[in-house]
């Protein structure tokens, strides 16, 4: 019986094959593709699958797609909805990604941006940016994802000092000090909207709340573009993550540079949280669950 439960634990635990790697990837994929069409066409104005198959293919291949009189499908589709929908795709992979490296660095399955404080960084330098009305683009360029990405950088290092003041940079002690973080960032943003301008926290507070709402394509490509050099740094330290998951000493005895792998780590999870934090405004839990689905 024991040789029994013994291989039903390794079952559990076996790595899957490559060809069942790439089932779940496709499997996935056809997923994400039918909810990609059934939220194209959901909405005040219903859409046929029919109608966006054929708007896309059109816009893709660059043909005029033919559209009746007082048919306003294109214009909805293409430049209402598929730009927050392409940015729900982009804000939620980059959140779950975030979460997962954190989960593996940390060797904790509730850590998340919003535990060790980045959120709440990146949520107060965005949030001072808009009073002070720096969110509008300067030319080309958007203040508002810069001083989100320096909240989320002053929190991290801030969490790294706490932590190394009092037992080095044991996880344990950076959770804990990336929840007092959270919990002193979050009373500075409180305290902003209750002496700021109640014409600018009106929409400070929209935001705080999360929001996909007015982007359009060159916000998808800036925030796909945090998105890829996140997961390209990321990707290359997926095996050091691997060894961290068996506990610092053992990762070290392999070869791992663990400081070194900790502040690419935590460098790339402040630059993405901050540029989702600036795009989206706080959107919580995806983080956490999703690396558990």
């Amino acid at each position: 019986m024991n040789s029994d439960i013994g291989s039903a634990r390794a079952s559990r635990v076996a790595p899957l094959s490559l060809q069942q790697w790439w089932l779940w990837i496709l499997l996935g994929a056809g997923m994400a593709g039918a909810i990609f069409l059934i939220c194209l066409g959901f909405g005040s104005e219903s859409i046929q699958v029919s109608r966006i198959l054929q708007v896309l293919v059109t816009t893709v291949w660059g043909q005029a797609s033919p559209v009746s009189v007082g048919d306003p499908s294109e214009i909805i589709l293409l430049q209402v909805r598929l730009p927050r929908l392409l940015l729900a795709f982009l804000v939620g992979g980059s959140l779950s990604m975030v979460g997962v490296v954190l989960q593996a660095l940390l060797r904790n399955p509730l850590a998340d941006p919003f535990v060790i404080g980045i959120s709440s960084g990146a949520a107060l330098g965005a949030a001072l940016a808009l009073l002070l009305g720096l969110g509008v683009a300067v030319g080309t360029i958007s203040a508002l994802p810069v001083c989100a990405f320096l909240g989320a950088l002053g929190s991290l290092m801030l969490v790294y000092r706490l932590s190394a003041t009092h037992m080095g940079f044991s996880v344990h002690t950076l959770l804990l000090a990336g929840v007092v973080v959270n919990a002193i960032f979050s009373a500075l943003i409180l305290f902003l909207t209750s002496v700021a301008d109640p014409n600018k926290t009106f929409g400070m507070y929209a935001w705080l709340m999360g929001t996909l709402t007015g982007p359009d394509y060159v916000t998808v490509i800036i925030l796909g573009g945090y998105l890829t050099l996140g997961l390209g740094v990321l990707m290359r330290q997926a095996q050091s993550l691997n060894l961290l998951t068996l506990g610092e000493e053992t990762a070290r005895s392999l070869g791992v540079e663990v400081e070194r792998v900790k502040k690419a780590v935590f460098l790339m999870a402040a630059l993405v949280t901050g540029a989702v934090v600036a795009f989206s405004g706080l959107i919580g839990f995806v983080g956490l669950i999703v690396p558990h689905a």
